[in-house]
């Protein structure tokens, strides 16, 4: 799913100014109660944080906070997840953002609540009804209709979306009061079950792949019902590698400080859990560094397929082996950046 980042507007400078507010013609600001505190210097760390995110944070602000905590330098997340949803948002640190596409390529698991008789233009709790019915389902009715939707299925997405159209967001056209006519994708979902199902509503678990949007299997699934129905609430319990069990949330983060977050900190490598690994020498790893390709040598070396390597138990690069010639498609400059 796809939320979406605000909109920050800088209000223009007034035409007037007080005397207290006017620069002095060096440029520098005045000095207010005397200098400012220096500002932390920015750390060369690296690594994976499991992020339990609340409802109603930006995914955009979850990695700024992730970031301030370490005091990191880089930082980007793997999959974005609604401001109304909650639950795993993995954000890579430093070199481990060079890993990002394994982790967002990887299967995710979903627990959300479909509220029945109503269809939002959103799909979810934040829009306005289009479409309502007196009609509620039992759970046998949703039981039986889940199998419809598992497997490789083609799924329309939700209006208000990041599917580009024309070069621009289908939640932008959206807004603006423009119709948006999105063409079905293929997804593959491999797993759907009522967890709970009471008072017009139903909990649903769901594992499925890359560009599935749940807001869009309940809105499919209240149709086929003939009741209609949108996304209550919505929370990820896994993306690739990444469960619940590893994570942590905000408040822990802030708490124990940069230095402190340490246990947090999941080695870059973590993310490449899918593919297999490869022990290399330091020469090896040099020429892996520089680009060049190397020659696996000995008995279990593949020699076909993604494998990342690694010398003396650090990551130096993934990449492809093609008749038992490791060719380097990402390279890691780790030292003592990562965690271990």
């Amino acid at each position: 799913m796809t939320d979406v980042p605000p909109i920050e507007r800088q209000e223009s400078a007034p035409e007037t100014m007080r005397p207290s507010d006017r620069r002095p013609l060096d440029g520098r600001r005045p000095s207010r109660g005397g200098p400012r505190p220096d500002r932390p210097k920015k750390r060369d760390v690296s690594g994976w944080v499991i992020l339990d995110k609340g409802v109603g944070m930006t995914s955009t602000h979850a990695v700024a906070v992730v970031k301030r905590a370490f005091n990191a330098k880089k930082a980007g997340h793997a999959g974005t997840l609604d401001p109304l949803a909650s639950g795993i948002l993995p954000i890579a640190l430093g070199e481990a953002t060079k890993t990002v596409p394994f982790v967002m390529d990887g299967r995710k698991a979903y627990r959300f609540t479909v509220a029945w008789g109503i269809e939002t233009d959103t799909d979810d709790a934040e829009g306005r009804p289009v479409a309502t019915s007196e009609a509620r389902p039992t759970r046998e009715a949703v039981e039986a209709a889940l199998p419809t939707f598992i497997g490789a299925i083609e799924q329309v997405p939700p209006r208000f979306s990041a599917i580009k159209i024309a070069g621009e967001r289908a939640y932008d056209l959206a807004r603006d009061g423009e119709v948006v006519e999105l063409v079905a994708r293929p997804v593959q979902i491999d797993h759907l079950s009522v967890v709970e199902h009471a008072d017009g509503r139903t909990v649903i678990a769901a594992e499925c792949g890359k560009g599935t949007y749940v807001r869009a299997l309940a809105r499919d699934l209240g149709r086929m019902l003939g009741c209609y129905g949108h996304v209550a609430a919505l929370r990820r319990t896994r993306v690739g590698p990444f469960a619940e069990a590893e994570a942590c949330n905000v408040s822990a983060l802030e708490a124990a400080g940069p230095e402190g977050n340490a246990p947090h900190l999941h080695p870059v490598e973590t993310a490449l859990d899918a593919i297999p690994s490869v022990a290399i020498s330091r020469d090896m790893a040099l020429r892996l560094m520089r680009g060049q390709p190397v020659i696996l040598r000995g008995r279990d070396a593949p020699t076909e397929g993604k494998v990342f390597a690694t010398c003396a138990g650090i990551l130096v690069a993934v990449g492809d082996v093609e008749r038992g010639e490791l060719v380097p498609h990402r390279v890691f400059h780790l030292g003592g950046t990562a965690a271990r």
